[in-house]
């Protein structure tokens, strides 16, 4: 398979555009709690607001934790937490240990 080839400024648009789909989407998805995107993909949504801070840092921008996740979640962090998340199961914390035990 071949991919398509297009300019550097072409991909960083069409890598923006996918990144700000997902974020509309786990927001839009707030049912699904962080500890099951650990579970099942490795990251969640506070781990995307951990790269964001990093991203921008990397450019000499100063994010703070609390507004990486504003960004992530659409609203500040411990508001997503009270209307949304959910205590975790024993299920998902043993299945949480079992996947993140070398970590």
């Amino acid at each position: 398979m071949t991919l398509p080839e297009f300019d550097e400024k072409t991909r960083t648009e069409i890598e923006a555009a996918t990144y700000r789909r997902l974020i509309e989407h786990l927001r839009e998805r707030s049912d699904v709690q962080n500890i099951d995107l650990m579970n099942l993909a490795g990251f969640c949504r506070n781990c995307l607001s951990r790269w964001y801070r990093e991203a921008a840092e990397q450019h000499g921008i100063t994010v703070s934790d609390p507004e990486a996740r504003e960004i992530v979640y659409g609203m500040p962090y411990h508001e997503w937490q009270e209307k949304f998340q959910n205590p975790a199961t024993e299920e998902q914390r043993a299945a949480f240990a079992k996947a993140h035990s070398s970590h």
